[in-house]
Order: structure tokens, then C-alpha cells, then sequence
């Protein structure tokens, strides 16, 4: 592991020398390229090892392990991050058709009258199902107007992977330039309001940082597999005994409802188009809050017999119980904790055919202290739930701690080492 000091927060954010292709796109809670590259080390990792990112977000992980010559193979079920992903792995775009098709639209929308309307009565705008989905005042009319006439030029593109870098490159830009959204790192609408963006330059501007990667690394292999799936149900789409290590970091059981950090862009080219697509995208994700938690939802049963789970629930209702707390969501607390550690057991027996014997896993996971004040040690906990399915347990390495603002105890990030003996190993214990 690194010497560095596990509190420096540092530690945490994405150092200028990985910029190249991680920066294209990133999930504000995304985990740094370094730790990836420190556990490709410590496993040991060559050409002939295949790695997966079971919850590979934005593609740090697969995204590193390509710029290291490893073979990865990633899967998220977040239809903009799996998007994100996909486009991030896809390096044989020719940069030349890239920049002369920018320009050519750059050139387009600067001398269009459509994009530079006369008034607001010509402005463009989303149908109110979709604008629905957004977070209040996240974007302003112009800049969405702007956005979207730039979407239009972009989707008449027709080759998929130039169109599809173009796309992730108005992404970023909807974000970074055009709305009003704050990350720090919960998402939130800043005081002041944008009424007007420089969108047009600032996307020309990011397919242009998007080029220059590209021209560093012509003539590298072909794109990563991703599969947009839940990763409790990893084996519709991953070959048996095919994985020889995880590299990952799931959903924290946090409280934070992560739909709503990427929700701008995921309406803006079209993942999502009305509530029923936004309930349909929830319920393919591990249950971590109770915003996409659901009264079918059954995973808890996984957890029914694991004491340090079925504990930690009832200290968590009791206490909402002793507080007073009666709202909705607060009620839903201690199931969703159960959901979470279920969806989690879940997932490790649905990896367990995909992995190779002696296959070693890294999960990066954060303690949490809940609204209600009761410490989730989540490392911890995961560890024994795997230990529970054969999994052997060799580390729980601290990555760093940060001060919880709720109880002001110092919460550890680990990452928690595994090792997947097999089958054969397991039944001769």
C-alpha cells in the first residue's frame, strides 16, 4: 500500500498526471485511479489476467486497467454511467474524424439563428415528463436550449462511436458549464443562477482535451466489454470461471440517492424520459437508500440469518424508536440497511461461478454514521457476509478516514480483501 497519510483527503481526488480519459467523465464520488493501479500491483495483474468492475460506475477501474495493458471487463446497471464507461474504453475513434466533425458543428450552431434564439418563445425545452425528473432550477432556459440544439446536431452523426464520444463530451459540458448544479459532495442548486452559458465553446473545448487522448494511444486493443446489469445477477452476462480478479467500489449504505447526481445529463440524452423509466433504473440498483427502496423488494432475506446484520437493524429501529423519528423514510431505515447487506450477499454468491479459484477481490467501502447516529462499520460487515459464502477474508486495508459531521467520529474507508478458494477447495474443507 501507499505511505501516504490515510487522513490527507488528498488521497481521494484525481491526480493531474491520470487525468487523460478519466477526466472525461466523472462520478463526483468516484474513487482514484492510484488505488486501482495499487491493488493491479499488489494482485500482481499481467496481460493474461482479466479483471472486473461489478460496479463500475464512470470506469475507473476499467479505465486504468486499459491504460495498463490489463483486460477488464465492466458492468453498471446506471444507464448514464455505464454510457460513460462504454465511451471511456473506446479508443479506436479516429481523433481526425473526431475534430473535423466538431468543427463542422461548431461552425454550424455559431452561424444558426436556431441556437441564439430572438426571444424565449423560440427557446427549446424538454417534455414536461422529462422535465419532471430534473432537480428544481438545475439548469436555466437558455443554457437547456442551448443544450439541447447541440444534442440535435450531435445525434445526426452517424457513426455510433464518434457520435457516442460527442454525446459524453455534451455530458460533461451540461454539468461543468451549463447548469447550476454543486457537488460537495451531495448535490445541490448554487445561489446563483446561471441565465446564460458559454456551452458551444466549452464542448468544443472538452472534445478537444477528448482528441488529444486519443492521439496518445492509436493502435491500443479494441473497446472494453461493459454490460449495462444489475451486479446481482452478474452471470447472464459474464462467462463461468472467466474472472481472475474484482477491483471495485460499490454503493455505500449512505443514504445518498445516487439517481439524482447524474439525473441532468441521464435526461438530456435521453436515458431517461419519464418516472417510469427513472422507477425502472432504481430498481435495477443494490438498494443503498430508501429513495429506491420498493415493498416487493426481498433481498433482506438473504441477511435473515446473519446476526451482525439482523443486530445492526434493530439497534437502528430502536434507536429511531427512542428519537421519536416517525417520518417515512426514517421508518424505511433499518429495512434498507437489511436490503443493502442482502443485495451485497446476493451479489457475492451470484460472482461466485464467474470467478476462477485462487481469483482475489478488492472492495473499496466506507463506514457509515447514520441520521439516527448508529455506526455502520460496512467493511467489517461485508467481510463476514462473504466469509459466510466461502470467500476467505485476508485484509481490511485502511485507504483513509474522514469526520463524520453527524457524530464526529473518524469513519474509516477500507478496502476489504478476498480471496475466492473454488469450489472444489470449499467442499473438501
Amino acid at each position: 500500500m501507499n505511505t501516504q497519510n490515510p487522513k490527507d483527503l488528498n488521497l481521494n481526488r484525481l491526480q493531474e498526471s491520470d487525468r487523460s480519459f478519466h477526466d472525461w467523465y466523472r462520478f463526483i464520488l468516484s474513487f482514484p485511479p492510484h488505488l486501482v493501479r495499487t491493488y493491479i500491483d499488489k494482485f500482481g495483474l499481467t496481460t493474461n489476467s482479466t479483471l472486473l468492475d461489478p460496479f463500475c460506475g464512470t470506469g475507473t477501474t476499467i479505465v486504468e486497467a486499459k491504460k495498463q495493458g490489463i483486460p477488464a471487463v465492466g458492468v453498471e446497471a446506471t444507464p448514464m454511467s455505464w454510457f460513460a464507461s462504454r465511451t471511456k474504453t473506446t479508443w479506436t475513434v479516429d481523433p481526425d474524424q473526431v475534430r473535423v466533425a466538431a468543427e463542422q458543428i461548431c461552425d454550424r450552431l455559431s452561424h444558426s439563428a436556431d441556437f441564439i434564439p430572438k426571444n424565449d418563445a423560440h427557446l427549446k425545452t424538454l417534455a414536461p415528463e422529462a422535465r419532471s425528473l430534473l432537480l428544481k432550477n438545475s439548469i436555466g432556459d437558455l443554457p437547456l436550449h442551448k443544450c439541447l440544439v447541440l444534442r440535435g446536431a450531435i445525434d445526426a452523426e452517424r457513426e455510433p462511436q464518434l457520435r457516442h464520444l460527442l454525446q459524453l463530451a455534451l455530458a460533461h459540458t451540461s454539468v461543468h458549464t451549463a447548469s447550476n448544479l454543486r457537488f460537495a459532495p451531495e448535490v445541490s442548486i448554487s445561489r446563483r443562477q446561471k441565465q446564460d452559458a458559454p456551452v458551444l465553446s466549452a464542448w468544443h473545448q472538452q472534445v478537444q482535451t477528448m482528441i488529444a487522448d486519443l492521439e496518445e494511444v492509436k493502435g491500443l486493443p479494441p473497446p472494453t466489454p461493459c454490460y449495462r446489469q444489475d451486479a446481482r445477477d452478474l452471470t447472464r452476462v459474464i462467462e463461468p470461471e472467466s474472472i481472475d480478479v474484482v477491483i471495485t467500489s460499490p454503493p455505500y449504505p449512505n443514504e445518498k440517492d445516487y439517481t439524482r447526481t447524474t439525473r441532468l445529463e441521464s435526461v438530456l440524452l435521453g436515458f431517461l424520459q419519464d418516472p417510469s423509466d427513472l422507477k425502472a433504473y432504481k430498481q435495477s440498483l443494490l438498494r443503498s437508500n430508501t429513495r429506491n427502496a420498493f415493498a416487493a423488494d426481498r433481498d433482506d432475506l438473504w441477511v435473515a440469518k446473519t446476526p451482525q446484520v439482523t443486530q445492526l437493524a434493530a439497534t437502528i429501529e430502536s434507536r429511531r424508536l427512542e428519537l421519536g423519528k416517525d417520518s417515512g423514510f426514517e421508518k424505511l431505515y433499518h429495512r434498507v440497511t437489511s436490503l443493502y447487506f442482502g443485495g451485497m450477499k446476493r451479489h457475492f454468491a451470484n460472482l461466485r461461478p464467474i470467478l476462477k479459484p485462487g481469483a482475489q477481490l478488492a472492495y473499496v467501502v466506507g463506514d457509515q454514521a447514520s441520521f439516527l447516529q448508529v455506526l455502520i462499520r460496512t467493511g467489517e460487515l461485508l467481510a463476514a457476509i462473504a466469509q459466510e459464502l466461502g470467500y476467505e477474508v485476508r485484509a481490511l486495508d485502511l485507504f483513509r478516514t474522514r469526520l463524520s459531521s453527524v457524530t464526529g467520529e473518524q469513519l474509516r474507508e477500507e478496502v476489504v480483501v478476498l480471496e475466492w478458494p473454488g469450489y472444489e477447495r470449499l467442499t473438501s474443507r
